[in-house]
């Protein structure tokens, strides 16, 4: 049986008609005229005295706070990364003993505030007037004042840095079991050890892990040192108190201390994102 052929032609071209969203121009129009208030509140609003934010953006005490805000950022973030990687494999660790220490020490560290740690490495020497090296159990060798040793800069750096290799612990844990557990079954079987195996295969696998909420943390590192505040460490919150504990022109400067912390933020978050990029490759969702 033959199918019958009709000579109607081609058929006439489907007229996609797209679907409206009125809501979504609400919204932007919304938003659109409540950004517009603002920058308006925020031009010619007297009370944010622009002009003495100018003044003190670059002054000399605000940098020297900046300055010290950035060292102890770095320093602080190296002592979490390094202490963070050694936690971890502790943790990892099939000795119960390692594991167990390293557990305790991530407890301790993540269950109590970051500002009390910080009073309480300053006030070290309330405890232990002196800090001494020698035998264990035995004769002390050497002893030394413990508030030579723990300065204020240096109650700050073991305050922040401690607290933060008890959450990096946490992050380098999970991207190293993020990675396959047969890649180290394979290494072994080449005949690696299990620190070669750590540092040539498993570590470069899970930096794809790691590196997001690394890069987070350092972010937040950089604001979590104004809480040094209350050991009175010289960095920008202290800076720009000390301004205004004079001046009384309180918000001004605490403009500055944002503007500022808003720059820096900025800066580390463009950063982190060629990073990720850089460790990400090859592992783009979707990817075939």
């Amino acid at each position: 049986m033959v199918a019958e052929q009709t000579d109607a032609g081609p058929a006439p071209p489907i007229k996609a008609v797209p679907v409206r969203h009125p809501g979504r121009w609400v919204g932007v129009a919304v938003i659109v005229v409540l950004v517009a208030m603002l920058v308006h509140s925020f031009l010619t609003n007297p009370n944010f005295q622009w002009d003495v934010v100018g003044e003190y953006l670059f002054s000399d005490p605000v940098l020297r706070g900046l300055r010290n805000t950035l060292i102890l950022t770095v320093l602080a973030m190296a002592i979490g990364v390094v202490g963070g990687v050694l936690l971890a494999v502790m943790r990892l660790s099939p000795n119960p003993v390692l594991a167990g220490a390293a557990a305790v020490y991530i407890w301790l560290f993540r269950g109590t505030p970051v500002i009390t740690q910080l009073i309480f490495w300053n006030f070290l020497a309330a405890l232990y007037p002196r800090l001494g090296l020698g035998i264990p159990f035995g004769p002390t060798f050497v002893s030394v004042d413990t508030n030579a040793v723990i300065s204020v800069f240096a109650a700050s750096l073991l305050g922040l840095g401690l607290n933060e290799a008890a959450y990096m612990a946490e992050i380098v844990r999970g991207g190293i079991q993020s990675v396959d557990p047969g890649q180290s079954e394979a290494a072994g079987a080449l005949g690696l050890s299990r620190t070669q195996t750590l540092r040539r295969i498993v570590l470069p696998q899970a930096m794809r892990v790691i590196v997001p909420p690394t890069g987070n943390e350092t972010i937040s590192m950089l604001k979590t040192t104004s809480l040094v505040v209350v050991i009175a460490y010289f960095e920008l919150t202290v800076a720009v108190q000390t301004i205004y504990s004079r001046t009384f022109q309180t918000i001004p400067l605490l403009i500055v201390a944002a503007l500022w912390y808003l720059a820096l933020t900025s800066v580390l978050s463009v950063g982190q994102m060629f990073i990720e990029r850089r460790f990400g490759r090859g592992f783009a969702v979707g990817g075939s």
